[in-house]
């Protein structure tokens, strides 16, 4: 016979794996139970309201990571946790994905938002723009003017190499870089305008026609012009005429610093100087100013015409010119700009009597 004493050690033993068993799933559930609410903790702080109590706007610096970025953030007071931050970023596999920029970020953006406006929003667009015709000097004082911009800008650049228009950055770029990409975007545009001229301009090089546009950019303020008055130098270049063009002269006297502020001297006109086109044979030695686009191209490709000579229509630039043929119907148009002028200047002059008269009839204040 069997001895029922003999099988109690193996129903204990039997018992106590199951107690180990019982054991280790019970604390399986518990670590499941808290990575869920771990899990659920971090999902509610990533994806709730954050703690930012007004919109702002932040930076991301060139260069940054998940890392310092959320360290800023929590800094700045727009996540109340780095860590959960970094974890979001890392699980929706969007740690490399940061853009360099300023960001707005609204009042109450979860983490999740503030993640998405950084790696998939537009940053604030800063940019630096050049109007057509500033003088390379003028280019510099506004780059060196611009607070978000660092370093110095290493060297000057020459007269007609930059490009105007408007130029993107960001906060943080350097002076020279923005410099540099003024000018990269002048070597491309003179590369194809010059590809794309007629062939029988009276200009050798790419930078005789960067200074002949110069010379038409600061000629007129009408675009609409620009191949009409490119057409008269291109046409005197051709004939063997001077030029005889005013910005010329006044880009001598001033290097392009300053404005003159007041007309041209006799003294001036005759005076022997390498950019006075009414002394010297063809072109000046550099660009007087940086022409834009429609200028090069004005020069590039000029509209037919016979003309050699043109004047202002008025007073205002806007009104643009006449142009002649002729030195004798030139002098006729002369003669009747200088009538306008004298009668716009007597006019004015007329205005302010009357404002001083009426002004000086005022009864005094009691």
């Amino acid at each position: 016979m069997n001895d029922p004493k003999a099988r109690r050690p193996r129903r204990r033993s039997r018992n106590g794996l199951v107690d180990v068993l019982n054991a280790l799933l019970t604390l399986l559930v518990l670590a499941l139970l808290l990575a869920g609410g771990a899990f659920l903790y971090g999902a509610s702080q990533f994806y709730g309201k954050g703690p930012l109590p007004q919109a702002t706007v932040f930076r991301v610096e060139s260069g940054s990571g998940l890392g310092s970025v959320s360290t800023r953030l929590e800094e700045q007071g727009l996540i109340s946790n780095r860590y959960v931050f970094q974890l979001g970023g890392r699980a929706l596999e969007r740690a490399a994905a940061l853009k360099a920029g300023d960001f707005n970020i609204p009042a109450g953006a979860s983490m999740a938002d503030i993640l998405s406006e950084l790696t998939e929003g537009n940053p604030i667009r800063y940019a630096v723009t050049i109007p057509e015709g500033w003088t390379t000097w003028d280019v510099v004082q506004r780059v060196n003017d611009n607070e978000n911009l660092i370093g110095e800008i290493a060297t000057q650049p020459a007269e007609g190499s930059i490009l105007p228009g408007s130029y993107d950055y960001v906060p943080g770029d350097t002076r020279q870089s923005v410099i540099d990409a003024m000018q990269a975007s002048m070597t491309k545009a003179l590369a194809e305008v010059w590809a794309g001229r007629q062939a029988d301009l009276p200009l050798e090089t790419p930078e005789q026609l960067v200074v002949l546009a110069s010379i038409v950019e600061r000629e007129t303020g009408v675009a609409t012009e620009r191949p009409e008055v490119a057409a008269v130098f291109v046409n005197r270049l051709r004939q063997g005429m001077r030029l005889q063009s005013d910005p010329t002269i006044i880009y001598g006297i001033t290097l392009g610093k300053a404005t003159l502020g007041r007309g041209l001297r006799r003294s001036e006109i005759e005076a022997q100087t390498p950019y006075n086109t009414y002394q010297i044979d063809g072109l000046p030695p550099t660009p007087i100013a940086n022409p834009g686009i429609e200028a090069l191209k004005a020069v590039a490709n000029p509209d037919s015409h016979n003309y050699l000579y043109f004047v202002a229509k008025g007073a205002s630039p806007s009104e643009g010119h006449v142009f002649a043929e002729t030195y004798a119907e030139h002098r006729k148009n002369v003669a009747q700009y200088r009538k306008l002028a004298d009668e716009a200047e007597a006019a004015r002059k007329a205005l302010e009597d009357a404002e001083a008269g009426a002004a000086a009839d005022a009864p005094a204040a009691q």
